[in-house]
C-alpha cells in the first residue's frame, strides 16, 4: 500500500472511529451519561442494512432511513430501559446496564444472523480508481471522511447556534432549571440517545462494504471509538472526530509498515501515549470545581 493510499485508508478507517464516538459525545453532551452499548447500535445498523438493503432488495432511499429509524427506535430503548432508571435513583449502574444490554444484542444478532461474515455490496467499493500511479482506493473510502467531516460540523453549529441545540446543551448542566424554562428534560435524553445510536446506523452502512458484516463487528469497533471520545474530549465534536482520524491512521501505518501482528499493540499504546500527555484530551478541557 502507498504512502497516499494508506492516508485515504486510515482517514476512512478513523472516521468510523469518529462517527462512533460522535454519539459517545452526543449522550454525554446532553445527559452526562454515554452508551456502552455503541457498538451494538453499529452491528444492529450493518445487519439491518443488509436484510433490508441487500437479501430483501429495497431501494437505498427506502432501506438506508429504515436503517437508521431501527438505530433510533433502539437508541431509545437503551435510554428508557436501561439508562433513566439509574440516573432517576442517583445510580452509576446504568454504566453495567449499557453494557449487559450491548451483549445481549450482539448474541441476538449472532442468532438471528449467523457467525460467518456476509458481503455487502456496493457501487462505490467495487472498482478502486487511481489517483495517482500505484494509489488506488475505493469511491468510498473518498466518501467517509467527507460525511464523517460535516456530520461533526452539523452536530457542533446546532448545539451552539440553535436553540434547540443549546437548549439541549442546558439539560446537562441544571436539569431542574432547564425543566423550569419548559424544555423537555426526558425527551431531550431520549433524543440524544437516538442521534447516537443514527450515528452508529451511519457509520455501519459506510463501513459495511469495506467490511464483511458480521455478528460481531461492533465490538471492537465499539471500544476503539469510545477511545477516541476519550482522547478527543468527550465534550468536543471536533475533538473526538480528530482522534478518531489519528487513531485510524496509526492503525494504518502501524498495519502496514509493522504487519497486522502489531496493530492493536501500537493502536492501544498510542492512546496510553496521548492521554498521559493530554488527560483531558486533544481538545478537552479541565473541569472547573467551585468550592
Amino acid at each position: 500500500m502507498s504512502f497516499l493510499s494508506a492516508i485515504i485508508t486510515g482517514m476512512a478507517l478513523g472516521s468510523m472511529y469518529g462517527l462512533l464516538a460522535l454519539g459517545f459525545h452526543v449522550t454525554y453532551a446532553v445527559s452526562g451519561t454515554v452508551n456502552f452499548s455503541q457498538g451494538s447500535s453499529m452491528t444492529l445498523g450493518a445487519v439491518a442494512g443488509y436484510f433490508f438493503l441487500v437479501v430483501w432488495g429495497w431501494p437505498a432511499a427506502i432501506g438506508i432511513p429504515a436503517v437508521l429509524l431501527v438505530c433510533a427506535v433502539y437508541g431509545v430503548l437503551i435510554e428508557r430501559f436501561a439508562v433513566r432508571p439509574f440516573v432517576q435513583r442517583g445510580s452509576d449502574n446504568w454504566l453495567m446496564a449499557t453494557v449487559a444490554v450491548g451483549i445481549i444484542v450482539d448474541n441476538v444478532m449472532l442468532f438471528v444472523f449467523g457467525k460467518e461474515p456476509r458481503s455487502f455490496p456496493s457501487m462505490l467499493a467495487a472498482k478502486p480508481i487511481q489517483i495517482v500511479e500505484g494509489a488506488g482506493v475505493y469511491p468510498l473510502q473518498l466518501l467517509i471522511p467527507v460525511v464523517g467531516l460535516l456530520l461533526a460540523l452539523a452536530l457542533h453549529l446546532i448545539s451552539r447556534r440553535t436553540r434547540h441545540g443549546v437548549a439541549m446543551l442546558a439539560v446537562v448542566q441544571n436539569p431542574n432549571a432547564a425543566r423550569l424554562m419548559g424544555i423537555n428534560v426526558s425527551g431531550a435524553i431520549a433524543a440524544s440517545y437516538a442521534v447516537s445510536a443514527m450515528l452508529a446506523g451511519v457509520a455501519a452502512l459506510l463501513i459495511a462494504p469495506l467490511f464483511n458484516v458480521s455478528s460481531e463487528m461492533g465490538t471492537l469497533f465499539g471500544i476503539k471509538a469510545f477511545a477516541a471520545a476519550i482522547i478527543g474530549g468527550l465534550a468536543s465534536a471536533w475533538g473526538v472526530m480528530l482522534a478518531g482520524l489519528c487513531l485510524g491512521l496509526i492503525e494504518v501505518f502501524a498495519t502496514n509498515y509493522l504487519g497486522s501482528v502489531y496493530t492493536q499493540i501500537i493502536t492501544f499504546a498510542s492512546v496510553i501515549v496521548i492521554l498521559v500527555i493530554m488527560p483531558h484530551g486533544l481538545l478537552g478541557r479541565a473541569g472547573v470545581k467551585k468550592v
